[in-house]
């Protein structure tokens, strides 16, 4: 047992104790930031409220030039915990409560590490990552913050991530003219009927994107979440509203496939198309850029001594330091499958893992 496992397991479980979900989006500056603060003795602490439940937490000690980044903020628990999810459990190999996974044992780790070494160590702690409103890392990065490289804690099984998938989501709006639905002219006057239209064009054209490939990732993710409107069976639907995400591939150009997706509406019957969330992929940056940050994180990934992973579906923020020209990487403990999961949990040997290579790589 790595002798940082005891005490990572100890401050895991006095943040999960902390109610940090996120909705209601209701963190403050006490709570969790005090006792982060208590326990970075020796750190230079820098607490900001970004408004709307968005906190962020800058910890330097030193002169660092590389940045550790992991966010506080867990997704809503579930009715189907089978036990309270702000008491850490370890049972067998597992450590479970909200957040354990995604992703507080990471930043268990970190303070573990930090309190095992006395070097250079640098920490940004935020609280907005699940709201899909990156208010604390935006702020960061429009300071004058002098770091040069930044390892982005998620669930990658210890594993140095290097490329993922950007996101964006959208809502969209049809229009239509209200009638009886007994008239002909409900196939074409119905706000429904658009969107259904649409759903079909755009589900076609993602099917003709699965060609791509960038770095061991396949095509266009694309989902429809949310379509509703209309009164009743027997009135032709006036409006609608339609939600949608996708997840594009680095290589994938986020404006053009917005305009894609925009064309398959008839302009007389959209009202609407608002993007309410952009995330970039990592790397970020054109084709061209991508390969070279790629290619520089995975250089910083062999000076760390971390083993690279492959590329992966889901999104991190460490796109947008990749964006603001920082060399980033994704490492943290865990298996994403169990992220935002009902009884959520990460293996003992994960925590061991990941604490041990941080406080290896504080000590260089």
């Amino acid at each position: 047992m790595s002798d940082l496992l005891p005490s990572t397991l100890a401050h895991l479980g006095k943040l999960v104790s902390f109610d940090t979900r996120n909705p209601p989006r209701a963190i403050t500056t006490g709570g969790i930031f005090d006792y982060l603060r208590e326990q970075l003795a020796g750190f230079r602490i820098e607490v900001v409220d970004h408004g709307a439940g968005a906190v962020s937490m800058l910890a330097v000690r030193g002169t660092p030039s590389r940045l550790f980044n992991v966010h506080l903020d867990t997704v809503p628990s579930s009715p189907h915990w089978s036990a309270d999810p702000h008491v850490l459990r370890v049972e067998g190999d597992r450590a479970i409560g909200l957040g354990a996974c995604d992703i507080k044992g990471a930043a268990a780790g970190l303070v573990a590490a930090a309190q095992a070494t006395d070097g250079d160590a640098a920490f940004l702690f935020s609280s907005d990552e699940e709201a899909n409103d990156a208010r604390c890392i935006k702020a960061f990065l429009a300071r004058d913050h002098g770091f040069g490289q930044v390892v982005v804690a998620e669930p990658t099984g210890c594993e140095a991530v290097l490329a993922h998938r950007g996101i964006s989501a959208v809502r969209m709006a049809f229009r239509g003219r209200a009638g009886h639905a007994s008239g002909a002219a409900a196939l074409d006057a119905s706000a429904l009927h658009h969107a259904v239209r649409w759903s079909n064009r755009a589900l076609d054209f993602v099917g003709m994107e699965s060609h791509r490939r960038f770095g061991g990732l396949t095509g266009l993710r694309f989902n429809i979440g949310r379509l509703e409107g209309g009164i009743k069976a027997n009135v032709i639907a006036p409006e609608a509203e339609l939600r949608f995400g996708f997840r594009p591939l680095p290589s994938h150009d986020l404006d053009q496939l917005h305009a894609a997706f925009r064309s398959f509406a008839a302009p007389d019957a959209l009202e609407a198309y608002e993007e309410t969330f952009r995330g970039p992929p990592l790397p970020a940056g054109d084709i061209a850029s991508a390969e070279d940050r790629r290619l520089a994180a995975r250089d910083l990934a062999e000076e760390l001594g971390l083993p690279v992973g492959n590329a992966v579906d889901f999104w991190t923020e460490a796109s947008l330091f990749s964006e603001a020209g920082l060399t980033a990487l994704v490492f943290g403990p865990g298996d994403i499958a169990q992220a935002h999961t009902a009884d959520e949990w990460v293996s003992l040997a994960q925590l061991q893992r990941y604490g041990g290579i941080v406080r290896d790589i504080l000590r260089q």
